[in-house]
């Protein structure tokens, strides 16, 4: 996998206004459009020009106001979960699928055939590679492994004898700061460990905080990597950043994705110590939340997704991004009836009076 990524100075794509109108052409259908990642997805594809079918099992998701349609569908853990997406899609004419969410992944793996039988293209990674991201405990054995720089990590008491403090307690599968808590004490971590087997216990990193937006080419070639520091976080989701050039943080990204055989979107979480080095935490199989900003420095991860997923022989180019481009993200709000219909925004159709 290539790890040499400099970024490349370059006027950021505007990714706020339609670049042209939305053709009458086949639509894509993104799953998880409640998610921020799912909402950044379905902003980019509708600012591309393209159709787009927003799901989720909600029925008052953001990005289902926000695309061309939207739909309610069953969680993936639901027996009719693929059948539901085949139905939405023929009705509204999809030929290709983004997923966003990264436990929806399995369920959409083995829906594929019956996917592709519709005619609805998609783009997914290998089921080992997602299981190894999904399971922190087995994500840590296998980037250890291969000599990518990892916190010491164990999903026991009798390992924490060969983790250190202080430490950083988490669920084995799970997403965004759920169950996450700091602790100061060997004892309370034990004791975390013990009431909950599902946990696992890291040695607490400090420095300064990093996600790296990154596309893997169904090859192998590793596409683009965007570090970007989390400046700011809020449930786990990154609210201001900024993009930045670190060949550092791009090869310990490369080796963890090489090292759990990841392709196509992904976004890896690290920290960056004061002396300069690079540890990797986590890589999450899906576009992340902080996604808007990699967007807006100019690296066009989702439309080089799509045509990805529309033609699997494409050659993708490899994409580069401005560093330094700030994000301060803010509240927005979307409007619908009970229909479902939607309903104006009054900030933005609000008239003067005479």
């Amino acid at each position: 996998m290539t790890s040499t990524l400099p970024a490349r100075p370059a006027r950021p794509t505007p990714t706020g206004d339609r670049q042209h109108p939305a053709p009458g052409g086949p639509a894509v259908l993104v799953t998880g459009a409640g998610g921020p990642a799912g909402v950044a997805v379905v902003r980019r594809l509708v600012a591309l020009g393209h159709r787009v079918v927003g799901v989720d099992a909600d029925p008052t998701a953001a990005g289902s106001a926000l695309a061309t349609a939207g739909a309610t569908v069953p969680r993936a853990d639901h027996a009719r979960f693929v059948d539901a997406l085949v139905a939405v899609a023929t009705a509204h004419g999809a030929d290709a699928l983004i997923g966003t969410v990264a436990e929806e992944l399995p369920a959409l793996a083995a829906g594929a055939t019956q996917l592709a039988r519709a005619g609805v293209a998609t783009w997914l990674p290998d089921p080992t590679a997602v299981a190894l991201c999904c399971d922190k405990a087995a994500f840590a054995r296998t980037v250890r492994a291969a000599g990518v720089p990892h916190p010491a990590t164990t999903d026991t008491g009798a390992g924490l004898v060969q983790v250190p403090g202080p430490w950083v307690v988490k669920p084995r599968a799970g997403r965004g700061s759920r169950g996450v808590r700091s602790l100061d004490t060997r004892s309370a971590v034990v004791e975390a460990l013990r009431e909950d087997p599902s946990l696992i216990a890291q040695t607490r990193l400090g420095g300064r905080e990093f996600t790296a937006d990154a596309l893997v080419a169904r090859d192998g070639r590793l596409l683009t990597v965007v570090p970007r520091w989390r400046d700011d976080t809020r449930a786990g989701i990154s609210v201001k950043g900024s993009t930045f050039d670190s060949p550092v943080v791009t090869d310990v990204v490369a080796g963890a994705l090489e090292a759990v055989r990841l392709t196509g979107p992904a976004n890896v979480q690290g920290f960056v110590a004061d002396d300069g080095r690079a540890t990797v935490v986590e890589v999450n199989p899906r576009f992340s939340g902080g996604l808007p900003l990699t967007l807006a420095a100019g690296a066009d991860v989702v439309g080089t997704y799509l045509t990805g997923i529309r033609d699997p022989g494409a050659d993708l180019p490899q994409l580069w991004f401005t560093p330094g481009v700030r994000m301060s993200r803010y509240l927005a709000e979307t409007y619908s009836a009970d229909d479902g219909s939607p309903v104006p925004d009054p900030c933005e159709t609000a008239q003067v009076r005479a």
